[in-house]
């Protein structure tokens, strides 16, 4: 009998790149494909303990470590991203390589993380087909791909009396992208720092890949996809990857992908309050707050006089441990409307018919979830695509409120009584129109159904005609 079709995923090594790309491993899966799914020894550990990504993927499904000594600890910092990405390339690529070439069954294709140019590199050198996955937004991918015009136009460096100004040079976002909304790697006063030339290099190598998958959908990103198909013609916009999985295999909700252990009682409290009555609060698996910052936003949930669902990540706090002399009237406002949990099942929660706004730090997989369910945001970037994200929320696509680069709780206060009250019908009716797109996007005759089957049609045309299946 002929070999199936053999795709090996590469993902970053973060909880967000590892979520979207185990995703897109089922979805393809489900078509008769062998996938190997390849994460460090920390992340393979975490999934076989908090989740059931053995038993859901069938024999067809390999989870494979790679060799120790790639380095995890110091994720939310610049140095430990560039650390990393440097143990990335002394040990995963060797491997890799070795892997690929060695392996007893051929590998048809590469879908390698799209900052990962080492699994590109790889797979240029053995001539072995490459397709990227961009776990971002496509309105953050095309403004790193536009780095080098705003270099040339000198509206890169970013200077401190420019942050307001509007930039001229990302095609497509002329009439409304700031200094403040670009990555925040942008911010730097040098532009040979590492991070900064990470990104760049990484974005700008895309192209050399048979295509590349967007966890998007046409009807979200229309006019930047335009632009980035300029670039890189075949482009799979999938998204949301979440919501197209739960479509394929006929079900309401699917397994997680966390790599920490989620608490579910939080959905036993929701279950307890009135519809729509509830703002969600989770800043994502990486990025920290100061004490000052953590007050702020106690202050300004509490002040607000809605109820809250917030994840405190043990690690939330920078530099030392959390609820250490915490004032009393945050205990007592907490108490009487809130629910704090270490972490959460973040699609159950934003599907819950209590929620009624999120307040998010704009993570592009966060940001699709929240507008699958049609739940207007509050958005407080940290990092990354996050800045570009809160801006098309607010401006764009009008779903929400952008207030990064402050920290008030007076400011937040009334964010939140804004989106959960006063201009509640407004962002509601935005939201939900989106949500319904979504939705068609992901059930047959829709834009992403249709680029998931051409995708696995291209991969399948990739084996060599005489092995075929």
């Amino acid at each position: 009998m002929d070999p199936l079709p053999h795709v090996i995923i590469f993902p970053f090594p973060a909880q967000g790149h590892v979520n979207s790309m185990l995703k897109l491993a089922h979805l393809v899966s489900l078509s008769n494909f062998d996938v190997t799914f390849l994460v460090t020894v920390d992340t393979h550990d975490r999934l076989l303990n908090h989740t059931d990504v053995l038993s859901r993927f069938g024999c067809g499904f390999h989870l494979q470590a790679l060799p120790h000594g790639i380095s995890m600890d110091v994720m939310n910092t610049r140095d430990g991203i560039f650390i990393l990405y440097n143990s990335l390339n002394q040990i995963a690529k060797p491997f890799l390589r070795e892997f690929i070439v060695n392996m007893n069954s051929p590998v048809t294709c590469l879908i390698a993380d799209g900052i990962l140019s080492m699994a590109g590199d790889v797979a240029q050198e053995i001539n072995l087909p490459l397709i990227y996955f961009r776990t971002i937004s496509a309105c953050a991918f095309w403004s790193y791909f536009c780095i080098p015009h705003l270099i040339q136009a000198r509206q890169l460096p970013l200077k401190e009396n420019a942050m307001d100004l509007t930039l001229t040079k990302v095609k497509g976002m002329e009439n409304f992208l700031r200094g403040r909304d670009l990555p925040s790697f942008c911010r730097a006063s040098d532009l040979t720092s590492p991070d900064f030339r990470i990104v760049m290099t990484e974005t700008l190598q895309t192209p050399r890949a048979r295509g590349l998958i967007l966890n998007t959908f046409e009807d979200l990103e229309g006019p930047i996809l335009s632009q980035i198909r300029t670039v890189c013609p075949n482009v799979y916009t999938i998204g949301a990857v979440h919501a197209h999985l739960k479509t394929r295999i006929a079900t309401k909700s699917t397994s997680s992908n966390s790599l920490w252990q989620e608490d579910e009682s939080c959905i036993t409290w929701l279950d307890t309050q009135p519809s729509k009555s509830v703002i969600y609060v989770s800043f994502g698996s990486i990025a920290g707050l100061t004490k000052e910052e953590l007050l702020e936003f106690w202050y300004g949930l509490v002040n607000s006089e809605q109820k809250f669902l917030w994840v405190m990540r043990p690690d939330l706090i920078i530099g030392q441990e959390r609820k250490d002399e915490i004032p009393v009237e945050l205990e007592q406002g907490t108490k009487a409307r809130g629910y704090m949990a270490d972490w959460i099942p973040q699609e159950k929660v934003l599907a819950h018919r209590a929620i009624g706004g999120f307040l998010t730090h704009s993570g592009w997989n966060s940001t699709l979830e929240s507008i699958v369910e049609g739940v207007p945001m509050i958005c407080w970037p940290r990092f990354a695509d996050q800045q570009v994200n809160s801006r098309f929320v607010g401006e764009v696509w009008k779903m929400g409120l952008d207030i990064k680069d402050t920290c008030d709780r007076d400011i937040i206060a009334k964010s939140v009584r804004d989106l959960m009250d006063k201009r509640n019908g407004e962002f509601s009716e935005r939201t939900e129109h989106m949500a319904s797109l979504a939705k068609k996007a992901v059930n047959e005759g829709g834009s992403s159904y249709i680029n998931l089957d051409r995708l696995i049609q291209d991969i399948r045309s990739m084996i060599p005609p005489h092995k075929q299946t």
